[in-house]
């Protein structure tokens, strides 16, 4: 039960970096960058939602239609539909770990389908161990969208 608890501090976190952030900042990406900040926000809730339901494969992910323009590999510039609006985007943010946490509790020891494997370097086989890399995972862009809103010029 400890990870969701991290993984309320993590969105916490999260939601407080963005509260610095400025309307005009969302969409720019600043060279040596990939992506933008609304990109990483997007990542951030649809990774959350993907990882849960190769934990649990009856899980329906929330926002699905999101999925296309926030999965690893993709990027604003191939973007063929609007992207979700600031609010809806801090909303789904917001609503996410009660949900997670309901859907999560009293399952975290069992076993994946299948081990989630990052290249050669780790494995991972059970639910509490996914979420403990969803927590990671969203750290490391918070940090990410940290410091794409420092540097933004205006």
């Amino acid at each position: 039960m400890e990870i969701l608890g991290q993984m309320n501090f993590a969105r916490i976190y999260t939601q407080g970096k963005l509260q610095s952030v400025k309307e005009e900042q969302w969409d720019i990406q600043p060279e040596g960058f990939h992506n933008t900040i609304r990109w990483n926000v997007g990542h951030i809730f649809v990774s959350m939602e993907t990882l849960v339901q190769r934990a649990l494969p009856e899980y329906e992910p929330v926002h699905a239609e999101w999925i296309p323009l926030f999965a690893p590999g993709t990027k604003p510039a191939d973007w063929t539909v609007e992207p979700p609006t600031n609010e809806e985007l801090l909303t789904a943010l917001a609503e996410q770990p009660a949900r997670i946490k309901a859907v999560l509790e009293g399952k975290l020891n069992r076993s994946l389908p299948e081990p989630m494997k990052i290249g050669n370097l780790h494995e991972m086989a059970t639910v509490e161990a996914l979420m403990d890399f969803a927590v990671w995972h969203e750290g490391i862009h918070s940090g990410i969208i940290s410091s794409m809103s420092k540097i933004s010029v205006y």
